[in-house]
């Protein structure tokens, strides 16, 4: 396990101060000027600025943008390196920004580094530094980045009005703009000095989830359930390391990570843009099929939902019996992720045999249904940390399209109000307002 100590001390020389995401804007005509070019001087004048304030070594860059790079091979793999290794993120905020997926996957892929930070050793770090760039509606942001910060009083009321891109462009503010870029060029050396976030291994830019939901489309929801024992319930000879006083406390990767898993993935589904909701299955109402179709029968019905299950919880019957009834009544929109530490030695003993194939005896449906998407390794047992915040997006992204494909809304029960059928060739009307053939006005 990685000690914060050690943490610190990757954060070294070599890594940009800052990543500035922005949303690109499109060409106006075959013969318009570069629609980003004052993006770029924002970024020129913020690494002049970082140069002057720090003790950056010569040839390093003070900052990343994608502008740098010539399209062509390798593009998504440099971008993925530079999202690893800066140390502030700097997202230019504009109504654009939001709607755009390149936008929504650079930040998912540089938040999921703090994510991980707080897992490992649990300091809290928080080197997301938006700017303005243009005037937004803050009651429209997602719900995926509504617990940033956005310190605007700092920069003042001009800024808040006409964000960065009016500073620029007006030659009468030309004062306020350069307070503004020095003042943010302060502030994010003072983030990467105060909470030094180390780099990791890139994350594939191709298939990294967006932090926005598409535009158009409404809140996102999703249910998490939980079935894993507790300290008091488990086996004598079963290691009691993962385990709490509830099942919210479970946390597998203990030897990796000091966060229980539930919460783990609870943080990291709300940055995906969705509604969470998490339950232990302990505490929930379990039916029989017939049961269970009669009473949502004439309703929407459920929601996507993710089984966050742990082998062991075989090892008790009343357990077994509910994870039984929840297969049998689950919809094709429920999805399962089973950990299983390669590090937890009583993984690969007769008993953790055991209750792996107990676990294929109880949930037939679930885990079929599992096997037949590329994300089978959610239910074969993932292994390490970094595998399950890799595979949660994918199993959350899977689970929506399921239902969105096969949920389907009833009206509510009523009156049965027969629809009208034609009899036959609509027929022009009688001037006369007299009767048809049928003996009908």
């Amino acid at each position: 396990m990685d000690v914060p100590g050690r943490e610190r001390e990757r954060a070294s020389d070599d890594q940009p101060y800052f990543f500035l995401s922005y949303a690109h804007t499109p060409r106006v005509g075959p013969g318009g000027g570069d629609p980003d070019h004052w993006v770029h001087v924002l970024y020129r004048d913020l690494c002049n600025h970082i140069m002057a304030l720090t003790d950056l070594p010569a040839g390093v860059p003070a900052g990343f943008m994608d502008r740098e790079m010539s399209s062509g091979d390798g593009w998504p793999q440099k971008l993925s390196e530079n999202l690893a290794r800066c140390r502030v993120f700097v997202p230019l905020l504009s109504p654009r920004y939001f709607t755009s997926e390149m936008c929504g996957r650079e930040w998912y892929a540089f938040h999921e580094r703090q994510v991980r930070v707080k897992a490992v050793d649990g300091r809290e770090t928080s080197a997301i530094v938006p700017a303005l760039w243009t005037r937004v509606d803050y009651a429209q942001l997602p719900d995926s980045v509504r617990h940033i910060h956005l310190d605007h009083a700092t920069f003042g009321e001009r800024y808040a009005t006409n964000g960065i891109y009016g500073l620029i462009k007006l030659s009468r503010l030309r004062d306020e703009y350069e307070e503004t870029v020095l003042t943010l060029a302060q502030r994010i050396v003072q983030v990467a000095e105060q909470t030094p976030l180390p780099p990791s291994r890139p994350r594939d830019y191709e298939h990294t989830p967006s932090a926005f939901r598409p535009r158009g489309e409404g809140p996102r929801r999703i249910h998490l359930t939980v079935a894993a024992p507790t300290r008091d319930t488990i086996p004598e000879y079963r290691d009691a390391g993962p385990y709490g006083d509830d099942p919210h406390d479970w946390n597998p990767y203990h030897s990796e990570s000091t966060r229980p898993l539930p919460a783990l993935a609870q943080e990291l589904i709300r940055s995906l843009d969705y509604r969470i909701t998490v339950s232990s299955l302990d505490d929930e109402d379990t039916h029989d099929p017939g049961e269970a179709d009669a009473e949502r029968k004439g309703k929407t019905v459920g929601r996507p939902g993710i089984l966050l299950v742990d082998r062991w919880a075989l090892t008790d019957d009343e357990r077994r019996r509910r994870l039984a009834a929840f297969d049998r009544a689950s919809f094709p929109w429920v999805s399962a992720i089973v950990p299983w530490n390669r590090a937890d030695l009583q993984c690969h003993s007769e008993e953790g045999r055991r209750v792996t194939a107990e676990l294929e005896r109880t949930l037939p449906l679930i885990l079929e249904r599992g096997r037949r998407t590329d994300s089978r390794i959610a239910v074969n047992g993932v292994p390490t940390l970094k595998a399950f915040t890799d595979v949660l997006p994918a199993v959350v992204a899977h689970t929506t399209r399921q239902y969105l494909k096969h949920a389907e809304a009833h009206p509510p029960p009523g009156p049965h109000v027969p629809r009208p059928r034609l009899m036959g060739p609509i027929q022009p009307p009688d001037p006369a307002g007299g009767l048809d053939d049928e003996g009908e006005a």
